[in-house]
């Protein structure tokens, strides 16, 4: 009966458009980039150490000021995506993180390394700020263009911008920084995601609004369970009527295990990512003795298996779901076998060879793209009045770890002189989302909110 019901599914599928692609293709695009400027200073990072003399634990502070800002933005930034719609506020949060990665370029104005690590800070606080809508944008978009049982692989290609983003783009800053000078990477990258907001804002509508959508594939994805007209039509109109942010909703969002413990299992997930994002670059060149140039292209390697693993892992949990399995069964076994790969990063403390290293890491971050369909579960799961928020909150939870992780990683440093007990601090978290989807995680569904 379930292959008679995916045959039939697949069969519906063929007949019907592909406007739903185009718009996944759009936001890998601008989540690429999302990254890429999240990234920017891991590459620039030890040519700005070097002109402005920053030590381990300011440069740990510069990493951490993006997650300070994004965290604290996010229950209103996913409150505005309810309010007004992903169109126009994605496009504005677009454009201003790429104004304000473009006048990180001008640092180099400054005479003293105080003021130059106070306008980096301010900067990268702007850039958390400015970018706190993107993810939950990006869930709210994906519940509304595709239906549940796509829903995972597409969750997953979105996330896999992150790795892309070190494939794409990592090289090609380090060449730059190499051979142009580090403010040129901030210019660029600024430029082209400036450009990137106006492209977002012509070509995005939800389902039920978009001029290129057929019918067909309008009724194929409804009937799947996509919410076509969230976000520009009535939904929106009635969020505008609502005021404020519900703070009640809030509360019942929290008061939900099965959520916390997919916000817990976000967090631990985001130790890795932020470990990759910040200070694995700078381990390539400290520990392991790499120029800035070669560190740039090794990167990519373990990024390349990331973003294989998170496509994988999507294409997985879909076809667990198409086979019959239950969506907690289809979401949870990539998730649990992908952070066990990941804990092998630790096996790096034992190692010299350094393709041994690649190799591992690799596999480490193989696992962690298997494993990251967060995006997913609040897909499946967040309330459908308030998609945006309850993206936000999870989000937020996410990357509390984005100030932790550098910090942390920066103070023990900053004790040992080693990036062992940091190879351990990450592997621990990969085990510690295992329990969160095994323990406190139980059956996987959509809140209903109740009336305040």
């Amino acid at each position: 009966m379930a292959v008679t019901a995916t045959a039939a599914r697949e069969a519906a599928a063929a007949k019907t458009g592909k406007t739903r692609y185009a718009i996944l293709l759009l936001i890998f695009i601008v989540t690429t980039i999302n990254y890429a400027d999240r990234a920017t200073l891991s590459i620039t990072g030890p040519a700005m150490k070097a002109e402005f003399g920053f030590d381990a634990i300011q440069m740990g502070i510069a990493f951490s000021a993006f997650s300070w800002a994004y965290v604290l933005a996010q229950v209103p930034g996913g409150w505005l995506l309810d309010r007004f719609g992903a169109r126009r506020i994605y496009a504005g949060s677009i454009f201003l993180w790429s104004l304000f990665t473009l006048l990180q370029g001008s640092l180099g104005m400054f005479a003293t390394a105080g003021a130059a690590m106070v306008a980096l800070f301010a900067l990268r606080f702007a850039v958390g700020l400015a970018e706190s809508p993107a993810f939950p944008a990006n869930a709210k978009v994906v519940a509304s263009w595709f239906p549940t049982h796509e829903r995972g692989t597409a969750s997953a290609i979105f996330n896999s911008a992150q790795y892309f983003a070190a494939v794409a783009f990592t090289p090609l800053m380090a060449w730059v920084t190499h051979a142009m000078g580090w403010h040129h990477v901030y210019t660029w990258m600024g430029a082209l995601g400036m450009l990137l907001a106006l492209v977002w804002l012509k070509v995005v509508q939800s389902p039920a609004r978009h001029r290129g959508v057929s019918r067909a594939e309008l009724d194929y994805i409804e009937q799947g369970g996509g919410l076509i007209h969230m976000g520009e039509g009535e939904e929106a109109r009635a969020g505008r009527k609502g005021g404020g942010i519900q703070w009640s909703q809030v509360r019942q969002l929290l008061r939900s295990r099965m959520l916390v413990g997919v916000y817990l299992g976000q967090y631990c997930i985001n130790v890795l990512t932020y470990f990759f994002l910040t200070w694995f670059p700078v381990y390539l060149v400290q520990e392991r003795h790499m120029s800035i140039l070669k560190a740039g292209f090794v990167v990519s390697l373990p990024a390349i298996c990331g973003f294989l693993g998170g496509v994988l892992g999507g294409r997985f949990s879909d076809s667990l779901l198409r086979r019959g399995y239950s969506l907690t069964l289809a979401r949870k076994i990539p998730i649990v076998l992908g952070m066990l790969l990941s804990i092998s990063m630790i096996a790096c403390n034992y190692v010299d060879n350094e393709w041994v290293v690649v190799g591992l890491m690799a596999l480490a971050f193989f696992g962690k793209g298997l494993g990251a369909l967060g995006w997913a579960v609040i897909a499946d799961t967040a309330p459908k009045e308030v998609i945006g928020l309850a993206g936000s909150i999870f989000n937020m939870f996410g990357n509390i770890a984005g100030i932790v992780t550098p910090l942390v990683i920066g103070y023990i440093l900053s004790a040992t002189g080693s990036f062992n007990g940091a190879l351990v601090f990450v592997g621990v978290n990969a085990l510690v989302t295992v329990f969160c989807y095994l323990v406190i995680v139980k059956d996987i569904r959509r809140v209903e909110l109740q009336p305040a």
